[in-house]
């Protein structure tokens, strides 16, 4: 009798211990295998944890697309075909998002600061990078084409991001009015498409492939920002137009992570203030 009440001492504690060992090991599974997939689904799944009351695709279960249009009629199928194209750009527009912020952090720049020299906006299909040549950071030296030490800085790191993702780009150089040109047969004309061709000649030497360059422009003093008189000097600026083609979406989600090739730091692109 003394052995079975012995035996009976035991209990079941290692089951638990057990189920906490089953219960880990399927979480890493989960993060693992999360881990391995496309990065617009990353980007879906971590916009989902962020929020996931407004998570960022229409038709969901849990964080993975859920297709409950199978069985139903035409206008049922073209419904579910809406949702997807939704869902797609939905996570397109993330996606963008974060490489506009990445933008920003590269360039140690606060994306809500008043009168900053670089703005980039998210548009439908791409991004749109204003780089403007401001007398409190230079992009450019005097009226030339020559680019500074924070002007190459800010090229460098767009380079670097148009040629990860593949971006095809068009470049606008606008000037603002009564400009004090040397010549005079060098016109804003001339000036704002060298300083375009500048910013070309500039993305191509940090490896960006010339066949992605696909327009390059001078506006002279002709369109200015909306709500500027032409003379402002925020009207003094180069416009790349950045678009993300399906195929290079594709490409990028496949693709690995990439060291930032910077030679040149924020505090050596920053302008020298005198004493």
């Amino acid at each position: 009798m003394a052995r079975k009440k012995a035996a009976a001492h035991h209990g079941g504690a290692w089951k638990v211990a057990y189920a906490d060992f089953v219960t880990a090991m399927m979480a890493l599974f989960m993060v693992l295998w999360i881990s391995s997939q496309d990065k617009e689904i990353l980007i879906a799944t971590s916009q989902y944890f962020q929020n996931p009351f407004r998570s960022p695709m229409d038709a969901t279960s849990g964080v993975l697309p859920f297709n409950s249009n199978k069985t139903s009629q035409s206008s049922g199928n073209q419904a579910g075909t809406e949702k997807e194209v939704n869902r797609n750009k939905q996570i397109q527009l993330t996606f963008l998002s974060s490489v506009a912020a990445d933008f920003y952090r590269l360039l140690h720049l606060d994306q809500n600061l008043a009168g900053k020299p670089v703005d980039v906006q998210v548009t439908t299909d791409g991004l749109r990078v204003t780089l403007f040549d401001r007398a409190s950071r230079p992009l450019f030296v005097g009226d030339t084409t020559e680019f500074t030490e924070w002007g190459n800085f800010i090229l460098q790191g767009l380079a670097w991001n148009i040629d990860r993702h593949q971006f095809h780009v068009t470049i606008d150089g606008h000037t603002k009015s009564n400009l004090a040109l040397k010549r005079d047969d060098y016109t804003a004309w001339e000036l704002s498409a060298d300083r375009a061709n500048a910013a070309r000649r500039v993305l191509v030497h940090h490896a960006v492939e010339p066949a992605l360059i696909e327009r390059v422009t001078g506006y002279a003093d002709t369109r200015p920002l909306e709500g500027e008189p032409r003379e402002a000097e925020v009207n003094h600026r180069i416009t790349l137009s950045l678009t993300l083609t399906a195929k290079a979406r594709f490409k990028d989600s496949k693709s690995v992570e990439k060291p930032i090739p910077l030679t040149v730091t924020p505090e050596q692109a920053a302008p020298k203030t005198s004493p």
